[in-house]
Formats: C-alpha cells, structure tokens, sequence
C-alpha cells in the first residue's frame, strides 16, 4: 500500500517526500532550514501563509485568508482562478494547537473531507515537518490524489522554503 513519490530539490533545498501509508493516510516529509518557531508561524500567520500557500502552478490567488490557529478555531481560505468566476473556499477547524511543535485541523469543503496533522520538530536549527492527511475512506484518498491537489505540496513547500529564506534576511538585518 506504500506509495513513495519524492521531488528532486533544488540545489540548496531540501526533498519532500509525498507517502501513501495505508489506505486511507497520506503523509508529507520535509525539512525546513529555520526554526521551529519560525515555520510554525508561517502555518498560523495569515499574513505568511498568504504568501507560500496558494501554488503558483494552479494559477490561482489567495483572496483572503481568516486563521483563528488555536484550538477550536477555524479557518477560511478563498482562492480565486482567472477561468472561472466563482471563489474556491476551504475551511475547517483546528481540532488541536500545540505551539511550536503541532497543528491539527479538520478540511470540511466537501463531504469526504480529511484530517490533517503537521508536526514540526527542531534539530540543529533545521525544522522536520511530517504532514498527515487522513481521509474517511479509500475512495476519498483516491479521489484527492486523482485531483492533483495533493501532489501541490511540492510546490508549496518550495514556496515556504522561499520564504522562510526571506524571513530569516529580514530578521538578519
């Protein structure tokens, strides 16, 4: 049921790895040269996440983005797309938020909606970032992959590369 799909980096960056661990569970790898803190802040801050999370290949533009990160908050993502005239929106709520080290969130735009886990964790000044997205049944999994949404992560996580890079020069001064 392991299916292992892993992005060349770019030279400088690190590898995502995108796995299919069961039939309902897939899991995202990377590690993210800064802070805990840091890459935490740039999953909760609507301000950061309005800058790496849209994938640019999608064509699409964040139009807003409410994030109440706490747990019991929610969320409310609307994106927009030049092809068509009606805003795509996502949201949910955070089930569970542990700063720096955890977030837990619910994906509730359609009937088949998963559960997503990130957990961040420092060694060395170099964050590890594991991704769980666990759908209520195969055919949701299926469904998602076959969507191409999952295989964004990719992309978004060179975007929060970029701006964790960007972030860690601002703050150098």
């Amino acid at each position: 049921m392991d299916e292992t799909k892993t992005t060349d980096p770019i030279p400088g960056q690190n590898r995502t790895d995108v796995n299919r661990q069961s039939e309902r569970e897939l899991v995202i790898t990377r590690t993210f040269n800064g802070p805990a803190q840091l890459v935490f802040e740039a999953w909760t801050k609507p301000e950061l996440l309005m800058r790496w999370w849209a994938p640019k290949s999608f064509g699409i533009t964040f139009l807003s983005c409410e994030a109440d990160v706490r747990t019991g908050g929610s969320y409310r993502f609307v994106f927009g797309h030049p092809a068509s005239d009606q805003p795509m929106a996502f949201f949910g709520r955070y089930i569970e938020v542990t700063p720096p080290t955890r977030i837990v969130w619910t994906n509730e735009e359609g009937e088949e909606g998963s559960v997503t886990t990130v957990t961040f964790t420092e060694r060395d000044g170099k964050t590890h970032l594991v991704l769980s997205d666990r759908y209520p049944s195969r055919d949701a999994l299926d469904a998602a992959i076959e969507s191409g949404s999952q295989g964004a992560y990719p992309e978004q996580f060179e975007a929060l590369d970029a701006l964790l890079s960007a972030l860690r020069a601002e703050a150098a001064g």
